[in-house]
């Protein structure tokens, strides 16, 4: 009997322990002078003093990583134009709406090849927190992401990836991460 309650609360505390670690999750906003984002995190080391953490804004770098070991890139924010153009009189927001176009250029730091559909990863936010995903449109802003970037090691991909929000929402900051989205850490760059 004591055995079994034993095992019982060796995996209760295991259980307890992957819970923790699979919900959270690394929101980065920190761009490094060498391109390295740094983590920001809600409690300060004990022998270091608070600071205020400095905030991503349109032109800098975040490095981020993937899921598997050797995924690494460094996204930067290279422009956002609000409102975006139609580039052609075939395509336009629906009533009510308009297109938010953001310039990425990704570059790859890892060891493995970046392989990912940009666009599935990205996602801007409003003054209301309402988020907002990536939509298919070419704008006069440039040339579109690809939705295929295969990216050996040392190379980049530049492209502009799309947004479709309410006239009356303001946009505030844009977020892209790796693995459409799905890996751990997410950049953040704050626009107004």
């Amino acid at each position: 009997m004591r055995r079994t309650t034993a095992i019982a609360a060796v995996l209760t505390a295991g259980l307890l322990l992957t819970a923790t670690a699979c919900t959270d999750d690394d929101i980065t906003t920190a761009p490094s002078k060498t391109g390295a984002a740094e983590k920001t995190t809600a409690e300060p080391a004990a022998e270091d003093e608070p600071t205020k953490a400095t905030v991503a804004k349109v032109g800098d770098t975040i490095t981020l990583k993937g899921q598997e070991d050797g995924e690494q890139v460094e996204a930067t924010l290279k422009k956002l134009v609000d409102p975006a153009q139609p580039k052609d009189e075939f395509f336009a927001p629906e009533d009510g709406n308009r297109w938010v176009a953001a310039q990425f250029e990704l570059t790859n730091t890892g060891t493995k090849p970046y392989s990912d559909s940009p666009s599935n990863g990205a996602q801007v936010a409003d003054a209301d927190g309402q988020r907002f995903q990536a939509t298919f449109a070419d704008t006069k802003a440039g040339p579109s992401m690809t939705s295929d970037a295969k990216v050996p090691p040392g190379e980049k991909v530049l492209g502009w990836i799309t947004f479709e929000v309410p006239k009356a929402s303001k946009v505030v900051t844009v977020q892209f991460g790796l693995n459409s989205g799905f890996a751990e850490q997410t950049g953040q760059w704050k626009v107004s």
